[in-house]
């Protein structure tokens, strides 16, 4: 294991990762007491109206969305490694593109549906008009393109400061609003404001970091992204696994609400974002790893090497966190929601299965993407989505939220085991030397 830091890409992941990794850390405390002033001020009904409201926003996201930073890491990423700057300026302007006509057309569709689908999701009619505004967000809240320039001109420290910088300023809002008794409408007004300051913050981080470098000349949003071979492909089915990952979260929170009512959904949240923490070291790392191995040789043992360093590190890290969690899951609910959300511990344990299967299983989306088969992540994420929307609804009328979170880990699992096989194949096709 000591010949692994001499490994220059190895050295890289772990440099890049510690800047996200304090950023996770600070976020994810933020966030957490974000949700416990809001839960302990609302209460589990209020609170699981607002989970809805903002998931219904995240969802239409996340479904239109181009997942345009993966273009710029995957086309621009390795220009810039070889000294060229063209293939760079392009990807980020078909990025920037693709970003305009997804949120805005994502934002339209979104307030036009509303009335029609909102009382599916729970959602009642009097906050329509709330959920309305919430989806003026669209626009900022889909846009990758920012995120991409960072990535690729190895800036995770601004990515890193900027990932603190929202969720403190939300925890702080929320917790004069707890302390003040502030109505329902404040925390929406809050959640709003704190969205859209940080997406006009990573802007502004991205387009100072063009400049400084004098990039910016040349780069035009563009549909037509010349010199790019298999660009819409590659956009196309990143898309439609991105819109398969909303599936999982903000769909799938709607989609509980709608089954279990605000109640359930409120439960589910707090016990997923408790669940989510012990993913963090696994999402840190999955952030830094893909611009590395993108620059490797698919055919040498090198990246592959690299793929089996990181799995390592994530899934001992990440285990710590779960077994930590487990044990203290109990105190930290009590302790941070009240005794209300205590039902949400059987959701904990039930849904802490799927960090240790998404840690474990981290490079193997990116591994298919540097093998330019972006479509392995697509089939994996399809087949698992599947899977979990089959078995949602009968385990949530057996076993209430429960049986979703259930749902949740049953479906991760078909995914990664279908990731698994499909890197498998593509190691003995390379014929890796």
């Amino acid at each position: 294991m000591r010949g692994w830091f001499k490994d220059q890409h190895f050295k890289s992941l772990l440099k890049n990762s510690s800047y996200l990794a304090v950023s996770k850390v600070v976020a994810a405390i933020a966030a957490l007491a974000t949700l416990a002033f809001t839960g302990r001020a609302l209460g589990v009904t209020a609170f699981g109206l607002l989970v809805l409201v903002t998931s219904y926003a995240k969802a239409v996201s996340g479904l239109s969305k181009f997942q345009s930073w993966q273009l710029i890491v995957r086309y621009g990423g390795r220009g810039l490694a070889a000294g060229e700057t063209a293939e760079f300026k392009t990807s980020t302007g078909f990025a920037l593109a693709l970003d305009a006509v997804s949120g805005v057309g994502g934002m339209i569709v979104a307030i036009l549906l509303l009335p029609l689908i909102g009382g599916l999701f729970s959602i009642p009619p009097e906050h329509f008009i709330t959920a309305m505004i919430y989806c003026t967000l669209l626009p900022t809240m889909g846009a990758a393109t920012p995120v991409g320039v960072l990535r690729s001109l190895d800036r995770f420290d601004l990515l890193s400061w900027h990932g603190t910088s929202y969720p403190i300023a939300r925890a702080v809002m929320c917790a004069v609003a707890w302390w003040t008794e502030a109505p329902f409408e404040v925390f929406v007004a809050i959640w709003y404001v704190t969205d859209l300051g940080g997406d006009l913050l990573l802007w502004f981080m991205a387009w100072r970091e063009l400049r400084r470098r004098e990039l910016l000349q040349g780069i035009r949003p563009t549909l037509r992204p010349a010199g790019l071979p298999g660009a819409w492909r590659f956009a196309i089915q990143v898309n439609l696994t991105g819109s398969l990952v909303a599936a999982w979260g903000p769909i799938a929170r709607l989609v509980i609400g709608g089954l279990v009512g605000p109640a359930g959904a409120a439960l589910y949240r707090v016990a997923s974002s408790l669940a989510e923490s012990a993913q963090k070291p696994a999402d840190l790392l999955a952030k830094a790893y893909y611009p590395e191995v993108v620059r490797m040789d698919l055919a040498t043992s090198k990246p592959w090497k690299f793929m089996l360093r990181g799995t390592v590190l994530a899934g001992a890290v990440g285990l710590a966190a779960v077994i930590l969690l487990v044990l203290a899951g109990r105190a930290l609910l009590d302790a941070l929601f009240g005794a209300d959300f205590m039902p949400a511990y059987p959701i904990l344990l039930v849904l802490i299965l799927a960090p240790l299967l998404t840690m474990i299983s981290f490079p193997l989306p990116y591994m298919l993407y540097a093998l330019d088969r972006p479509d392995g992540p697509l089939k994996a994420r399809l087949i698992g989505t599947i899977i979990y929307f089959a078995i949602i609804a009968p385990l949530s009328w057996r076993f209430d939220a429960v049986g979703a979170a259930a749902a949740f880990v049953v479906g991760t699992a078909a995914m990664v085991l279908v990731l698994a096989i499909q890197v498998a194949r593509e190691y003995r096709r390379v014929r890796v030397r």
